[in-house]
């Protein structure tokens, strides 16, 4: 019997934590045969390219896409968007898959839905029925009425999705597969390694063996116009409290021109002792990094999902994550400084009080994706269920 050929589209750095474990099962899988394709800005150096990470932990890359257009503004969104269908419809075409899988929520994950759904190849979505703020909330239910199979994170998720009119015998609750590598975390949360010997990065050698934080700030593509506004109000802080910080670059979102610059900016003009400015990490050591830290600050999915069940304390700063189901770890404040400060402060000293919340999965979801993949009946015709 041939083996069912499931397609997986990655297209940014932070992609790749979050379907990691599933690409393993899937690789490992008798009855299945992975294909992979390498996109958007996860191709990209300035950030973070993901490629390297993903050839050494051994999985062969089957085309690479490129389609990102320089401008970091709401044009260039959409105009690499449309980009994507176009480059990937052609890849689809070639690859010839069974199933094409499409992750959460990003803006240009749209465009692997469009050229699957369009070409009636099943169209398999990953972590939808979530609530946020940012253009992803828009897209990830526009990726779910195009999907025809749902692989959601939780049971609110869930719920949310059949809501939305998917048949119910479709939508399986799996957990987030980078709770699976949290899980591994969790259980080895010794940091073994020196992230900058290990990382470079740029700016001071910091003295983070004393403790630290991580900080890790996106634009909000609906308020982009505040990017630059709104990290230098975080970079202020985190200066100010003298605490060591590692600090992560931007995804490629409209706005993150602004991020960048306001980074450099202060960067050149006030050179922070206290902080290091990094591009990537392989997930197992960003993950070993966040266990070891006293809280994360800024605006990251990573805070509301693995930050959840590692029990790491969060500063969530602003609208990007609003109304996603989150755990007692996370504490929102808005731009103001004062109140970053506040949250900061209560972070840290809440550190040994926070438990950990299973949320998003108990560490087996590439396991469950897999035998889900391998068993379920492919489809790409559907109905509205109501």
């Amino acid at each position: 019997m041939s083996k069912r050929k499931i397609c997986v589209v990655i297209t940014a750095r932070p992609s790749y934590s979050r379907i990691k474990t599933a690409l393993a099962a899937i690789k490992q899988h008798p009855k299945l045969q992975l294909q992979l394709v390498v996109a958007g800005s996860a191709l990209l150096d300035r950030y973070g390219n993901a490629v390297d990470y993903i050839e050494n932990d051994g999985f062969k890359i089957d085309a690479k896409v490129f389609m990102v257009l320089e401008g970091e503004n709401k044009t260039s969104m959409a105009k690499t968007t449309g980009l994507g269908v176009m480059e990937l419809a052609n890849t689809f075409y070639n690859l010839k898959p069974d199933a094409v899988v499409t992750i959460a929520d990003r803006f240009e994950t749209l465009a692997t839905s469009i050229a699957a759904s369009y070409q009636n190849i099943p169209l398999i979505h990953i972590q939808g029925g979530e609530v946020t703020g940012n253009i992803d909330e828009k897209v990830r239910h526009a990726n779910t009425k195009l999907a025809d199979i749902h692989l959601v994170a939780s049971e609110d998720a869930k719920a949310r999705v059949i809501k939305m009119g998917e048949d119910a015998q479709y939508v399986f609750n799996t957990g987030c597969p980078s709770i699976d590598i949290a899980y591994k975390v969790k259980k080895s949360p010794e940091l073994n390694f020196n992230p900058i010997e290990k990382y470079g990065g740029v700016g001071n050698d910091i003295n983070w063996q004393t403790g630290y934080i991580v900080v890790m700030q996106h634009p909000v593509t609906t308020e982009y116009t505040k990017a630059k506004e709104n990290v230098l109000s975080t970079l202020r802080v985190v200066h100010k409290l003298g605490i060591p910080a590692f600090w992560f670059w931007p995804n490629v979102d409209a706005g993150a021109d602004g991020t960048s610059n306001g980074i450099r900016l202060y960067r050149e003009i006030y050179k922070p002792e206290n902080i290091r400015f990094f591009k990537n990490m392989i997930p197992e050591d960003f993950l070993r990094l966040l266990i070891n830290s006293q809280c994360l600050v800024g605006n990251s999915s990573v805070g509301i999902r693995e930050c959840a069940y590692l029990g790491v304390p969060v500063v969530n700063i602003g609208t990007r994550q609003q109304g996603r189901t989150r755990g007692v770890n996370v504490l929102d404040v808005s731009y103001n400084e004062g109140d970053i400060e506040l949250a900061i402060k209560n972070r840290m000293a809440q550190k040994s009080l926070i438990p950990s919340d299973s949320i998003y999965g108990n560490g087996n979801s590439g396991e469950k994706i897999a035998n889900i993949l391998a068993d379920v009946a492919l489809r790409f015709h559907k109905t509205i269920s109501y």
